[in-house]
C-alpha cells in the first residue's frame, strides 16, 4: 500500500479540500470562498462581532435616551438634556456646569454629576479646597548630612555642603581626585573633606611645609651687633651669595662697622648616645696627657740650658783655685736644683 502527503491549496481545508477559510478574526461569519466573513442573523460589522439586536435586547442607554443602531452595527444614544457620555450615564454636574475651579493640575470630581457640589483631588504636594495652598515640601527634611533644603513648586532641591552632592546630599564627592597632598603625600578622602598623610620632613595641610633637618641643611648663622641683634631665618642660595658678597664688602670696613658672626650648629633632638660620648672622653683624656707631656719636655730642656749656662759664667769670673773651688760647688749645687727641678717635674 503505498502511503503519500495530503496537502490543500492556500484558502481551503479539510480531508478533501472543500472547506474554505474564513477571514481571520471573523466570529460570527462563515464563508462560501476563501477569506470571506458573512455575518449570522442578528450580527454585523465586517468580522460580524457586532450585535443588532444591543438596542432592543441589553438596552445599553440610561437616563431615558434613545438608543439607535448605525450601518456599521454599533449604537449610539441620544441623550435627553443635561446628560452625556456614550451611555449618556453621565449628568451635567457642577464641574460641566462651569469651568473646573481646581488649581495646580488638581481633578474635579462630582460624583459624574449627581453631587451637588464639586470636589478637587489635588496632586501631591498641593492642598486647600481648590488645591491652592502649596505643601512645604521640607518639612519630612529630605536632604542629609546638614544640607540645606529649598522649597519650590511641588518640589525640593538640597544644597549640599562641600564635598557631597546628589539630589539628597548622599553621595560623596573624592577629595582626592585633584591630588592636593604635595611632595608625595598621601591623600585619605573623607566625608566633606581630605587628610593628608606626609612624609618624613613635611608637615602642613598639603604638606607643603618642608621641615630643615641638619643632615641635609647647611647650618644657619645669626649675625649679632655689638648691642645684641636677632636671630637670621636661614637663607636661600640666592641670598647666601648676596650676603656673602655683603659681607666681603664690610671687611674693608673700619672695625667699628664690623659685625660679629658667630656660626650656629644645628644638632639632631636626639644628642649624643652613651658610645659616642665614652669615645669622646677617651679622646679628651688622650689630648690632654699629649699636652701634658709637651709641656714636661718643653720644661725640661729649657732647665738645661739654663744650668750650662750659669755653671759658664761662674768658671771665667773665678781668678784663684779657691775660687775655682768655690765655682764648681755652685756649679753642682746649681746643677743639683736643676736635677731637682727635672724630679719634681
Amino acid at each position: 500500500m503505498s502511503l503519500y502527503v495530503h496537502r490543500c491549496d492556500p484558502g481551503w481545508d479539510g480531508q478533501h479540500c472543500d472547506l474554505c477559510v474564513p477571514m481571520p478574526g471573523c466570529l460570527h461569519g462563515s464563508c462560501q470562498q476563501p477569506w470571506q466573513c458573512s455575518c449570522e442573523p442578528g450580527w454585523g460589522g465586517r468580522f460580524c462581532d457586532k450585535d443588532l439586536f444591543v438596542c432592543s435586547q441589553q438596552q445599553p442607554c440610561q437616563n431615558g435616551a434613545t438608543c439607535v443602531m448605525e450601518d456599521s452595527g454599533e449604537y449610539m444614544c441620544l441623550c435627553p438634556e443635561g446628560f452625556h457620555g456614550r451611555d449618556c450615564h453621565l449628568k451635567t454636574g457642577p464641574c460641566h456646569q462651569r469651568r473646573s475651579p481646581c488649581k495646580n493640575g488638581g481633578l474635579c470630581e462630582d460624583a459624574d454629576g449627581f453631587a451637588e457640589k464639586l470636589m478637587c483631588r489635588c496632586l501631591a504636594g498641593f492642598t486647600g479646597a481648590h488645591c491652592e495652598i502649596d505643601v512645604d515640601d521640607c518639612q519630612m527634611k529630605p536632604c542629609a548630612n546638614g544640607a540645606t533644603c529649598l522649597d519650590g513648586v511641588n518640589r525640593f532641591s538640597c544644597l549640599c555642603p562641600a564635598g557631597l552632592t546628589g539630589r539628597f546630599c548622599t553621595v560623596n564627592l573624592d577629595d582626592c581626585a585633584s591630588r592636593p597632598c604635595l611632595n608625595d603625600g598621601r591623600c585619605l578622602d573623607l566625608a566633606g573633606g581630605f587628610h593628608c598623610i606626609c612624609k618624613p620632613g613635611y608637615i602642613g595641610t598639603t604638606c607643603e611645609t618642608v621641615l630643615i633637618r641638619h643632615n641635609d641643611q647647611e647650618p644657619g648663622w645669626t649675625t649679632v651687633g655689638w648691642e645684641g641683634g636677632g636671630v637670621r631665618p636661614q637663607l636661600t642660595t640666592g641670598e647666601r651669595n648676596q650676603r656673602s658678597s655683603i659681607t666681603n664688602s664690610n671687611d674693608s670696613s673700619p672695625q667699628g662697622d664690623r659685625l660679629l658672626k658667630v656660626t650656629v650648629s644645628e644638632r639632631g633632638a636626639a644628642g649624643l648616645s652613651e658610645v659616642q660620648l665614652i669615645i669622646l672622653l677617651v679622646l679628651a683624656g688622650m689630648t690632654l696627657g699629649v699636652v701634658v707631656l709637651t709641656a714636661t719636655l718643653v720644661l725640661q730642656g729649657h732647665c738645661r740650658d739654663c744650668s750650662h749656662a750659669l755653671c759658664q759664667s761662674l768658671t771665667l769670673s773665678s781668678s784663684t783655685s779657691s775660687s775655682q773651688q768655690g765655682g764648681k760647688t755652685k756649679c753642682r749645687q746649681t746643677g743639683q736644683m736643676s736635677m731637682n727641678v727635672r724630679l719634681a717635674s
